[in-house]
Order: structure tokens, then C-alpha cells, then sequence
């Protein structure tokens, strides 16, 4: 099936991935693949989510608020203030011993370099620190939807949209419900990409 997918089509797959990551997920939701579609180049797909009224940011933000941030920048930002709250209650102000330290010690002077990661076996050296995420059954379900879609369309490829199309249709993953909490339209924006797809493979 992944042979008929467009360069920018695997680049969504691949975003995916690093939106997953980057919010310190264990799965690739659809939420995720939701992301990497208004982060993509693409501009057929992203331009139908935003003239529905989604965009990067509600997207983002939405995802945070049903499954929560687990990066590591969201863990140390959780410490700094679990942090700053005890010192403050033994009477000392973290935020003005950071700034002495860092006015004495230059910018950055506590911030320790991150120590590289452990290899495990004797290929450890070659995937470091890029760890395998799998895919939820049911982003499985879109990806295997959007085939569907073309095939429907009469189409050899998988575009983008046909990735979109796929989560339309599924309708029950986190992007169908964040789409529905805005109240978006769900045939017109298929509409919307089918034509799009139309006048591309014409």
C-alpha cells in the first residue's frame, strides 16, 4: 500500500511520527497524523481544514487538553514549579536565584548538557535515540481508509487528501472529535478535497 503514496503523503505518515514524539506519546494517533496534515506543505488539504476553522494551534492544543503534553519540556516545566513551590515556602525566591547564578555565571549556566544516550546491542549505534512509535489501530484504520478513498476516486496514488478523506470517514478517532467539537462540517470539507483531488488527476 505504501508504494502508492505520494512524496507529500509520506511526509504526513512521517510528521506523524515527530508530532507523536513531540508530545511524548507512546501511539500515532490519528490526532497525531490530524497535525502533520496542517503542518505538511500541502496546501489543498491544510486550506480545507482551515476554511472549516482548524488550524496547528487548535489542533495542538486540543490534543493536550483530551491526552496531555508528556514531553520532556512539558516534565521539566511541571518540576520547575513543583520546584519553585517548595522553595518558596521556606522563604527562597528560585526565579531571583536563577537570575543571580546566571548574572554571575553567564546565560544558560544551568542548563547541564544532556548525556547521550545508551546503546543497546550491537546495532544500538545506528537507531540511538530514535525510538520505533507504532501506529493506533485505528490511525491503522484511516491509513487503510485512505486506499480506500482512492480506490473509490479511481485513483493510483494516496494524496494528502486521501489521508483526510480517510480520517472523514472513520469518524471516531481523536481528529474526527476534535473536528467535531468545532462544529466542522464533515461533507464539506470531503467535498472540498474531492474536488481539490479532481482537478489535480484531470
Amino acid at each position: 500500500m505504501f508504494e502508492r503514496f505520494t512524496k507529500d503523503a509520506r511526509t504526513v505518515v512521517v510528521g506523524a511520527q515527530h508530532q507523536a514524539r513531540e508530545l511524548g506519546h507512546q501511539t500515532i494517533g490519528t490526532e497525531h497524523t490530524l497535525l502533520a496534515l496542517l503542518a505538511s506543505e500541502n496546501g489543498s488539504t491544510r486550506d480545507a481544514l482551515r476554511d472549516a476553522g482548524i488550524d496547528e494551534t487548535y489542533v495542538r492544543d486540543a490534543i493536550i487538553r483530551h491526552v496531555g503534553d508528556r514531553s520532556e519540556a512539558a516534565a521539566i516545566a511541571d518540576r520547575d514549579a513543583e520546584d519553585a513551590a517548595a522553595l518558596k515556602a521556606i522563604g527562597i525566591d528560585l526565579d531571583a536565584v536563577r537570575a543571580a547564578i546566571e548574572e554571575n555565571f553567564g546565560a544558560g549556566a544551568l542548563h547541564l548538557p544532556r548525556p547521550a544516550p545508551k546503546k543497546k546491542g550491537i546495532f544500538g549505534r545506528f537507531y540511538a535515540g530514535t525510538s520505533h512509535i507504532p501506529f493506533s489501530p485505528r490511525n491503522k484504520k484511516v491509513l487503510e481508509l485512505s486506499l480506500r478513498e482512492a480506490i473509490r476516486l479511481k485513483h493510483n496514488f494516496i494524496a494528502p487528501e486521501h489521508i483526510m478523506l480517510g480520517i472523514l470517514r472513520e469518524g471516531r478517532g481523536l481528529a474526527a472529535l476534535i473536528l467535531a467539537e468545532r462544529e466542522v462540517d464533515f461533507d464539506a470539507v470531503r467535498d472540498q478535497l474531492t474536488r481539490s483531488l479532481s482537478s489535480h488527476a484531470a
